[in-house]
């Protein structure tokens, strides 16, 4: 599991602060608004983009009707917002951890200038195109708390038989991976097991992880925190390898 889904896990689990609470909101709204645009079409059900962005939203308490409007001024149907376009950033944080930056932005300069700022303030290296990309595959991932999950075999046997590629153990979690085309399947498949989800959304997975400590440990969350605050950022991802007990303490 990579870390940045288990720092993702911890941070769902602790809650988010109504400042932050905020802020998280826009940034969803934005993404679904981005998605019924770029997919053409205002409908989930055809537009699988789309589909992700609301699920996420609605995990995330987003109220219903700033929902349907977001998807409505994306559609065309409403008028008002502002035209963003999506750009990605790449580069390191400590010790050689790679990271892959979505970002929803209506001002190109100054999306460049904070990410690049956020780099370089918390040891990190800003790269060119392609740098770490190619690290990352986009993936469907689901995560069920072990707690809530029937035995590793049954849930196991559920994610296959519903198009899932693999299940692995995150410690107090366990993730099923999926391609993105499958994963409506999965998810609900998993839905109607009637097993809880902590969370499911199609995602960046890294290929491979790279392991990080002490003081590493520390700077590459606080590059992450301070990434996922800035407000045309919509998701960082990066291949670190942190125990989570580490991560909880150092959130």
């Amino acid at each position: 599991m990579s870390g940045h889904s288990k720092w993702a896990t911890i941070k769902r689990k602790k809650g988010a602060a109504d400042a932050k609470r905020s802020n998280q909101f826009a940034k969803l709204l934005r993404a679904v608004e981005v998605a019924a645009r770029e997919g053409g079409s205002g409908d989930v059900k055809a537009n699988m983009t789309l589909a992700s962005a609301v699920d996420k939203a609605r995990s995330s308490s987003v109220p219903v009707e700033n929902i349907e409007r977001a998807i409505k001024r994306g559609s065309g149907d409403l008028e008002g917002g502002a035209r963003y376009v999506e750009v990605t950033y790449e580069g390191y944080g400590q010790g050689g951890v790679a990271l892959f930056v979505e970002t929803l932005t209506d001002n190109r300069n100054r999306t460049s200038q904070d990410i690049r700022h956020a780099f370089t303030r918390h040891g990190g290296n800003l790269g060119e195109n392609g740098s770490t990309a190619w690290m990352f595959a986009r993936k469907g991932s689901i995560q069920v708390e072990k707690t809530a999950a029937p035995d590793e075999e049954k849930l196991l046997e559920i994610a296959l038989e519903a198009g899932a590629e693999d299940l692995n153990d995150a410690e107090s979690t366990w993730e099923i991976t999926s391609d993105p085309a499958s994963f409506t399947a999965v998810r609900d498949a998993i839905d109607a097991a009637g097993i809880p989800m902590l969370s499911a959304e199609l995602t960046m997975l890294p290929q491979n992880t790279v392991p990080v400590e002490g003081g590493q440990a520390k700077q590459v969350l606080a590059l992450l925190e301070a990434l996922e605050e800035l407000d045309d950022v919509q998701n960082v991802y990066a291949n670190f390898d942190i125990p989570e007990s580490v991560m909880a303490e150092l959130g």
